[in-house]
């Protein structure tokens, strides 16, 4: 899903975003990064791919280029009295390193779900760190709290002209870079700040290079304030690309992006996932999800544009990274670079069913397979098939049902992939009134105590599972038996909770494999 933009440069103020980047000072403590051949990307691509590595500063992010900037500028007054911040990850960490080198008084406010690992990171810098609330909003509600109790300035992660300067230096580097122009680049969105420092350089000193921004598909904040002519709140943004969940994007970075920025590419969970394997088979680094993602935009662009002999340079920008996310990634992906396809197939219950399953399938490798008997004539089989080509999948499913098999296609089901796939053959006929829901909880200690105590002893829970991603939040899937009569008293239990929620009962996993 691509959003197209009509960008103009006519802005006066524009000037004075040019001589603030080429006057930043990011450079007494960020490095110039290497810009990096990507062989293995160019060959499949059929481009020059060139990899912008931000996750080599030292605080392996972008970020401190931006909060250093900024709070070089801070006054003698402001100094003396000290920074706050709120985040969850590196603009803490960015703030942090800036503080401990200008030896500035700084305060860190995290949500209390903030992985130990980025709570430790921070902490090591000798600023002082507060963990409140279970997600951002919680946090940077306190620091607005704390800010105004202690007079401390508020360093904000994208929506100050400082600090949109202090990411656009990478734009300055990036004209030195390149070699051919004109050239295409590639860059993350968050709230909005590396991309609207990057544009505004570079376009406005060459107008033949087009700023292409990458958002997350659940996370789209900027794609919808621009479709909308305004900036656009989310009600909610997904949790996996974590560093970019941003719920509204900033008023000075939006009307940037808004006039300099060519078009904005939307991907998936599991094109950031393949993503990450590609950055980490051309350089041997790891990258964050939010590091990831310009390269899983520059892929779908230059798929569905049919690019080719282009210079394309895509923002790996940070590698902060929990290690038991790496599971989850390595998982799904096969599935975001296509060479998997994840089918429920029903098979006859009876002996030999299986061998002739496998000769439908052929030569190709089965990645996959969850059974459990069931007294039925038939059984639903969960199956993960290994494919050469993106297009084999919809020939697979064809051949299959040729073969007289019913095919029901789960590769783009959330659902199935995070939980189904670890829970067939638990079926329940004895679950009456089971609804099913998906819910985002807190990753913190009391979690599911609040939930259950919150639901009480009014409905039953018959299905529960749960599985930890190395996120700040948790994904569960419950099935809970609750009567018609008693739904709108369960509806306010749920905006009691207050945790995220999804009602899933007519899921096709679900039906195919647990009910």
């Amino acid at each position: 899903m691509r959003t197209q933009l009509t960008p103009v440069v006519e802005c006066p103020m524009d000037q004075e975003y040019i001589e603030r980047i080429l006057t930043s000072r990011v450079y007494e403590v960020a490095r110039e990064t290497a810009l990096q051949e990507a062989p293995q990307l160019s060959s499949r691509l059929g481009c020059r791919v060139l990899l912008k590595r931000e996750d080599t500063q030292p605080i392996f992010s972008f970020k401190l280029r931006g909060a250093y900037n900024r709070m070089s500028h801070l006054t003698e007054e402001e100094r003396a009295r000290g920074v706050i911040c709120a985040s969850a990850g590196n603009h803490a960490q960015g703030v942090a390193f800036a503080a401990q080198r200008l030896g500035v008084r700084a305060v860190i406010v995290m949500p209390a779900t903030t992985p130990e690992i980025k709570v430790s990171a921070v902490r090591a810098r000798g600023v002082e760190v507060v963990l409140t609330g279970d997600s951002y909003s919680d946090a940077e509600a306190h620091a607005f709290e704390l800010q105004r109790e202690l007079g401390l300035t508020f360093v904000h992660p994208y929506d100050d002209p400082l600090v949109i300067a202090g990411q656009g230096t990478i734009g300055l580097e990036l004209l030195r870079q390149v070699p051919s122009r004109p050239f295409r680049v590639f860059v993350p969105i968050g709230g909005g700040g590396l991309i609207a420092g990057i544009a505004v350089f570079l376009r406005s000193l060459d107008p033949r290079i087009e700023v292409i921004g990458v958002e997350p598909d659940d996370s789209d904040a900027m794609s919808r304030s621009l479709e909308a002519g305004r900036r656009v709140r989310l009600d909610s943004v997904g949790i996996f690309v974590d560093g970019v969940a941003v719920r509204q994007v900033g008023e000075h970075t939006f009307d940037l992006t808004r006039r300099y920025v060519k078009e904005i590419v939307r991907v998936s969970t599991d094109e950031v996932c393949a993503a990450i394997k590609d950055v980490f088979e051309d350089t041997r680094a790891v990258m964050e999800p939010a590091g990831a993602l310009a390269v899983a935009g520059m892929k779908r662009f230059a798929r569905e544009r049919g690019v080719s002999d282009e210079t394309l340079v895509a923002l790996t920008c940070g590698a902060n990274v929990n290690f038991d996310r790496l599971r989850h990634v390595a998982e799904r992906a096969e599935v975001g670079e296509q060479r998997e396809a994840i089918l429920a197939v029903t098979i006859p219950e009876r002996p030999g069913a299986f061998r002739a399953f496998c000769r439908a399938v052929g030569a190709r490798n089965i990645t996959e397979f969850n059974y459990r008997y069931a007294p039925r004539a038939d059984a639903n089989v969960f199956v993960g098939v290994q494919l050469g080509h993106p297009s084999e999948r919809a020939a697979l499913c064809a051949a299959l049902e040729g073969s007289g098999y019913g095919v029901t296609d789960l590769t783009a089901d959330e659902v199935a992939k995070v939980h189904v796939r670890h829970m067939v053959g638990g079926r329940a006929p004895e679950a009456l009134d089971e609804r099913l829901l998906s819910f985002e909880f807190p990753e913190r200690p009391g979690a599911l105590l609040r939930f259950l105590e919150c639901m009480g002893e009014d409905w039953n829970i018959s299905l529960f599972h749960y599985r930890n991603h190395g996120s700040a939040h948790g994904r569960v899937l419950a099935g809970i038996q609750v009567p018609e009569s008693e739904l709108g008293a369960f509806r306010a239990f749920l905006e009691t909770l207050g945790y995220p929620w999804r009602d899933e009962s007519e899921n096709a996993a679900y039906r195919l494999f647990m009910t």
